[in-house]
């Protein structure tokens, strides 16, 4: 049986490469373990559902040039009335919003009036009209929908509440933990704010924002039956399936020809929602892959070291190698040793390279907001480093077992 104490003696009389070799798997494991628990954290909010039926929407920012925000109402209602009447069109609305557009509002909920403190929890307003539901192609599970008299147009500095509301599921349980809510009152932020009664709960709808900051009420949204004045307004679409390209190209025609006191134009202005959430995650999907090719880059240096210097250590003792050879030694048995010797440097760089990770994760957690590293993630990475370093020296340690016993006659 190979003994570990002629290992630890060979060692020491290597010890720059010995700790160079363990600091390398360390620092490997530290960053490897933290990279990928960023692109899960990443790909996790990609794959987050909208809330909506995101296939055949087009949403067109449209804003006002020269018109007095008192007439933008009429002049929006027959804009989407002429939207709503194009081939290929299955419904369409004047929203302020809508989930991953990138921009918003936001405020909080109270269930008592002018109360104080923190808010029972946050929301994101869309304005919107009794064609919502449709539009956005989510699902009513409890309640109602608004009707056409229920809309009202308002002037965004003057709206602070609407007699009803129709929220998200994740609103709903947040606000009324007992599955309650339709029915109740509730209270958005700010002075002498009347009562706003549930009448409706989706099943979800996420806020426009993707970012971090968002994460504690991603799916807290509130719909209140307004349309606003303005010289900005978004007109969403729902083209009938398989009509999108040719809706694309219609809408942004026929509402220049309705009116053409209007500006349409810059990269964000006529989008499918597919290009929406593209948008939304473009950050997130590029931290994925540099976090991705960092991995990869990482660990084939980790390799490449691992094979350079045990190839090294290799033709240092080939006379040693012999001489143990010719007393009898194995091919299996020099295997074996060289296996063992990395196997030692690799446990110790992963013990360091533990502790990296985890403090490397505590520190980006009081910097960046971000979420605690799980020791899956660390359990995970020392397997996978230990196994790398088996498999890189398994080539010179092969070599290093074909050395013949008449290397011990030859001089150094």
């Amino acid at each position: 049986m190979l003994q570990i104490k002629p290992i630890l003696a060979a060692l020491k009389r290597h010890k720059a490469g010995t700790i160079l070799i363990a600091l390398q798997i360390a620092l490997t494991l530290a960053i490897v373990c933290n990279a990928l628990f960023i692109i899960q954290q990443r790909v996790e909010r990609l794959s987050r559902p909208s809330g909506m039926n995101e296939s055949d929407v087009l949403a067109i920012a449209n804003r006002w040039v020269a018109v007095n925000d008192k007439d933008t109402a009429s002049l929006t209602k027959t804009d989407v009335q002429a939207l709503r009447q194009l081939p290929g069109v299955q419904d369409a609305m004047s929203t302020n919003s809508f989930p991953l557009r990138g921009g918003g509002w936001s405020t909080g909920v109270n269930l008592q009036p002018k109360e104080t403190g923190k808010p029972a929890a946050q929301t994101t307003l869309y304005f919107v009209d009794d064609h919502a539901l449709s539009v956005y192609g989510t699902q009513l599970i409890a309640g109602r929908n608004f009707t056409a008299d229920e809309v009202i147009v308002a002037d965004p500095k003057d709206i602070k509440s609407t007699p009803q509301v129709i929220v998200t599921k994740a609103l709903a349980d947040k606000l009324f933990p007992k599955g309650d809510a339709l029915g109740k009152l509730m209270y958005l932020s700010g002075k002498d704010v009347p009562p706003s009664t549930i009448i409706g709960i989706v099943n979800r709808l996420q806020v426009p924002w993707s970012g971090t900051w968002s994460n504690d009420f991603v799916e807290n949204a509130t719909l209140l039956p307004v349309q606003l004045t303005g010289s900005y307004g978004i007109y969403l679409i729902r083209a009938k399936p398989g009509q999108l390209a040719s809706v694309t190209k219609s809408a942004p025609e026929t509402l220049l020809k309705t009116n053409r006191m209007r500006v349409i134009s810059g990269d964000r202005a006529i989008r499918t929602f597919e290009k929406v959430r593209e948008d939304a995650y473009k950050n997130d999907r590029g931290m994925a892959i540099l976090m991705g090719v960092i991995c990869l880059i990482l660990l084939a240096i980790t390799a490449a070291g691992i094979v350079g210097l045990t190839s090294f250590w290799v033709g240092q003792r080939r006379k040693q190698i012999g001489v143990r050879r010719a007393l009898g030694a194995t091919k299996h048995d020099i295997l074996s040793y060289f296996l063992t010797e990395n196997l030692m440097i690799g446990i110790a760089g992963v013990v360091i390279g533990a502790g990296l990770a985890i403090g490397l994760n505590l520190w980006m957690v009081t910097q960046f907001e971000m979420a605690r590293l799980s020791v899956v993630y660390v359990l995970a990475g020392v397997v996978a480093l230990l196994l790398l370093g088996q498999a890189a020296v398994l080539a010179p340690a092969m070599r290093a077992a074909k050395v013949p016993p008449v290397e011990a006659t030859r001089s150094v």
